[in-house]
C-alpha cells in the first residue's frame, strides 16, 4: 500500500525534503546546501542543475533514514522560491542561471513598465505593483541585455515548475508563479496580453496554469534513475514555498499570521477576501478561496549569513547570539537598514542599500550582530503598519523558519512587533506543505484541516512591552533614516554603475 509522501522544497540556502505518513509523524529529513550567487550588485542567481542534482542526494536520503521503499511513497509535492525565472530550450535544456525573486538588475526596465502603464490599473488586474519581484522586466532585461538567450527560449518557469518539469515531462505553471509574475489578469484568471506584449513575452513560452494539488504527471524512468523514486509515482503541481509554509504552519483562518524568519524575510497573512495594497503580494492560498496578502523582504537571514562569514569567520551563529544577549535593546544606538538586495516589500526600491547608522568606536561586534536582528524585525514591523491601514491585525501569529530556532531572535522580533509568536516544534517548512498538498492531491487526506496532525507548539514567546515601547521609537528612526537616503541610492548606483 503507498501511503507515505515526500514533500521536496527547492530554497535559497538549501534543498530539502521530507518523508512523512498519513498519520502526522514526520520520518525522515534531509537537506544538502545550494548556492546563491551574487556576481555584481543587486544580482541574485542559482543553479538550477544544481537543484536537480541536490534532489537525487537529498531523496535518497531521506527514503534510507525512514526506511521507506519508493513504491510506498503515494504522491510526491515540491515547493520552491516564486517567482524565480528559469528559460529552457526545445529540449528543456536551462539557457542561464535563474533569476531569483530577490534580483535587483531590472531597474531601467521597471522604470519603463511603470511609465508604460498605470500603476492603479496594474495592481487592480493583477493584484500587484510592477516591482523588483515583477518577471516582465527581468525579461525585458535579457532582451536587452541577452537577445541571444531568448532566441534560444522556449519555455520560461519557475523553481518548482522546473522540477515537476524534470521529475515527469511535463509543463506546468503553478497559480502563484502566474500571479507574482506580474502579467496574470487576476479578473479574468488569464494572461494579459498587454503585459505580455511589453515584455517582448510569447504566449506560447507560458505552460498550462494548474491548482497546487492536481496530479500533473508521474515520475519517469529516467527521473527514477536520478532520484531513487519510484517509476509512476503521481506528482502534483506544486505551490510556492511561502506558502507552503504558512499552510504547514496552520494558517487557514482570517488573521492567522506567519512570521518566518529564513534566508529572505517573509510574512503571511490569512485572508477569506481580496484586499490589495501596492506595497504587499497577494497570493493564493493552497485552499481553493482563501489568499494570502504578504509581504517579502529581499534579505534577512541572508545578511545574519553575510556577517557571520565575512565579518565572524569561524564563530558559530549560537556564539553570536550569545554575545549578543549582553547588548541592551537598542543596540546602544545602532541601527541597521537591511536593504543589502535592494528591498521588496513595502518599499520596492531595487535601489535601496544596507546601511549602519549610529557606529561609534564603542560599538562591537555584538552591538552590530543585535542590530542586524533588530533592523530585519523592524522590517517585519513595517508590514504590519500597512496592514493595519486596512484594519488588519493578528489574532494569532506563529513563526518559523531557521531563525526560530535562536531564542534571541524570537525574542527580538516579538518585542518589536509587540504580540506573541507561537514556535512551532520540528517544523520542517514548506517540505512538508509539499507533501501534504500531493496528499490532498491523490485522496489519502480528505480535509485541508488534517494539517493540524503534524503542528505541536513548542514554545510562546511573550513581548516585553518595555522593550516594544523603545523599539516603535527606534523603528521611526529607521523608517526616518531611509527617507532621507532614498534619493541619494540612485546617484550611488549610478556612480558606482551598481546595478544594470
Amino acid at each position: 500500500m503507498a501511503d507515505y509522501l515526500v514533500g521536496i522544497d527547492i530554497g535559497t540556502t538549501a534543498t530539502k525534503s521530507i518523508v512523512c505518513d498519513v498519520d502526522g509523524n514526520i520520518l525522515a529529513e534531509a537537506e544538502v546546501p545550494a548556492n546563491l550567487h551574487s556576481p555584481l550588485s543587486g544580482r541574485a542567481e542559482e543553479d538550477p542543475e544544481e537543484w536537480w542534482a541536490n534532489l537525487g542526494r537529498v531523496a535518497r536520503q531521506c527514503l534510507g533514514k525512514a526506511g521507506v521503499a519508493p513504491t510506498r511513497v503515494a504522491a510526491v509535492g515540491v515547493s520552491g522560491m516564486v517567482p524565480t525565472l528559469i528559460l529552457v530550450d526545445a529540449q528543456g535544456r536551462v539557457l542561464r542561471p535563474s533569476i531569483q525573486q530577490n534580483d535587483a538588475r531590472a531597474v531601467a526596465e521597471i522604470t519603463l513598465f511603470q511609465t508604460q502603464t498605470d500603476a492603479e490599473d496594474v495592481l487592480g488586474r493583477t493584484g500587484s505593483p510592477i516591482s523588483q519581484q515583477s518577471i516582465g522586466p527581468k525579461l525585458l532585461w535579457l532582451r536587452h541585455h541577452e537577445p541571444d538567450t531568448l532566441v534560444q527560449t522556449a519555455k520560461l518557469m519557475g523553481s518548482y515548475d522546473f522540477i515537476v518539469y524534470r521529475l515527469t515531462g511535463s509543463l506546468s505553471l503553478e497559480r502563484n508563479w502566474a500571479l507574482e509574475s506580474g502579467l496574470f489578469d487576476l479578473q479574468r484568471e488569464d494572461w494579459d496580453d498587454g503585459l505580455l506584449a511589453l515584455s517582448t513575452i510569447d504566449r506560447t513560452w507560458l505552460s498550462p496554469i494548474h491548482w497546487p494539488a492536481e496530479v500533473v504527471g508521474k515520475v519517469t524512468a529516467e527521473a527514477a534513475i536520478a532520484t531513487g523514486l519510484a517509476e509512476g509515482t503521481p506528482v502534483v503541481t506544486g505551490c510556492a514555498d511561502h506558502i507552503a509554509s504558512a499552510f504547514s504552519a496552520g494558517l487557514r483562518a482570517e488573521g492567522d499570521m506567519l512570521v518566518k524568519l529564513g534566508g529572505a524575510g517573509d510574512i503571511l497573512y490569512c485572508l477569506d477576501r481580496l484586499v490589495v495594497n501596492p506595497r504587499l503580494f497577494l497570493d493564493y492560498h493552497v485552499i481553493p478561496g482563501k489568499y494570502f496578502i504578504n509581504g517579502c523582504m529581499a534579505s534577512s537571514g541572508s545578511i545574519i549569513k553575510w556577517f557571520r562569514n565575512e565579518l565572524a569567520p569561524g564563530v558559530d551563529y549560537a556564539q553570536l547570539d550569545v554575545e549578543a544577549t549582553s547588548v541592551r535593546p537598542g543596540s546602544d544606538g545602532l541601527i541597521l537598514l537591511p536593504y543589502f538586495l535592494g528591498e521588496k516589500t513595502p518599499l520596492n526600491d531595487p535601489l535601496a542599500r544596507g546601511l549602519f547608522f549610529g557606529l561609534t568606536l564603542t560599538h562591537t561586534r555584538a552591538h552590530l550582530y543585535r542590530a542586524i536582528l533588530e533592523g530585519i524585525s523592524y522590517g517585519f514591523y513595517h508590514h504590519l503598519e500597512v496592514l493595519a491601514e486596512h484594519g488588519l491585525t493578528a489574532t494569532r501569529a506563529r513563526v518559523t523558519n531557521g531563525g526560530a530556532r535562536s531564542s534571541l531572535w524570537r525574542q527580538i522580533t516579538a518585542d518589536v512587533l509587540g504580540i506573541p509568536l507561537e514556535q512551532i516544534a520540528g517544523h520542517p517548512g514548506s517540505s512538508l506543505g509539499a507533501a501534504f498538498v500531493a496528499g490532498m492531491g491523490v485522496g489519502v487526506f480528505r480535509d485541508w484541516g488534517d494539517i493540524e496532525r503534524y503542528i505541536t507548539i513548542a514554545a510562546i514567546t511573550e513581548p516585553n512591552m518595555s522593550n516594544h515601547d523603545r523599539y516603535r521609537r527606534l523603528f521611526s528612526l529607521y523608517r526616518q533614516v531611509y527617507e532621507a537616503l532614498r534619493d541619494k541610492f540612485p546617484v550611488l548606483a549610478d556612480i558606482t554603475g551598481g546595478v544594470g
